[in-house]
């Protein structure tokens, strides 16, 4: 995570208290309530018959539509109408559909499990990033979302600092450690946006990319030029196009922790 305005470290470099609760915005402010400090379920009145609502139905009620539809067709009318009520109930709970994102982003974050501290960096790391892969497959919409902003949410933090532990215990220093995990979240991130939209391509034309590529099989032998792309025409005839697993993401996990490790020195494992 990078260091951005309003971090702790900004904070110290302007001579703020990190903890002055008078920083940022009062929008800010309350987001952050709603993500680490989780109103009551009944906002209003003790006594009488008991809200519809919560604020936890509304964030299953907008992940639930975000899983089917994508979060582009996301609105706080979807959500009220699943939910049986007006759209202006909503409001009486989070100030607007940004602020539902940001839960529904940290509440999905929450359905990750992390590996037994005793593992040792390697198997750590492949534990919380097959972690992070099945949960984009669970809830694909993640990727539509800027990852340079994500929520500052407790359950975000969790997987940020359990990536960031596994990745430290092998002795790097700090700028090292931000590196490398930067570079594994990418080719993660990388990988499991391509195979969705692959799926969803697959899915909203009905045409498979066998298909696909089927129907354009008189390019090879119409205008591909072995003289003009010699590299890939000697892969092809070696058969490395051949592999189904060469796109896959569990060697590309393997061949890039293996030069992480190459890179260490002895002592940082």
């Amino acid at each position: 995570m990078t260091d951005a305005p309003g971090s702790p470290e900004d904070a110290v470099r302007r001579g703020d208290e990190p903890s002055c609760p008078e920083l940022g915005t009062e929008q800010g402010r309350r987001v952050l309530r709603l993500l680490w400090e989780p109103e009551p379920e009944s906002p209003g009145p003790s006594r009488g018959p008991k809200p519809k609502l919560t604020l936890d139905a509304i964030v299953a009620a907008g992940t639930a539509i975000a899983d089917a539809d994508g979060v582009a067709d996301l609105s706080m009318r979807k959500v009220a109408a699943r939910l049986g009520v007006g759209a202006m109930s909503l409001y009486t709970y989070l100030p607007g559909r940004d602020e539902l994102i940001e839960l529904m982003v940290d509440r999905a974050h929450s359905e990750l499990d992390y590996p037994e501290p005793d593992l040792g960096w390697r198997a750590r790391v492949e534990f919380l990033v097959t972690e992070r892969w099945h949960l984009y497959q669970r809830h694909p919409w993640l990727l539509d979302l800027n990852m340079a902003r994500h929520p500052v949410g407790p359950h975000i933090l969790d997987a940020e600092e359990a990536l960031y532990a596994a990745v430290a215990s092998t002795g790097l220093t700090g700028s090292q450690v931000v590196s490398i995990t930067d570079l594994i979240l990418w080719q993660l991130l990388g990988a499991a946006r391509s195979q969705i939209s692959e799926a969803d391509e697959a899915r909203r034309t009905g045409v498979s990319a066998e298909s696909y590529w089927d129907s354009r099989a008189s390019f090879w032998g119409t205008y591909f030029s072995p003289e003009r792309f010699p590299t890939t025409y000697a892969i092809w005839q070696a058969g490395g196009f051949d592999d189904e697993q060469a796109h896959a993401f569990d060697r590309q996990l393997v061949r890039l922790l293996d030069g992480i490790e190459a890179s260490l020195e002895p002592g940082d494992l």
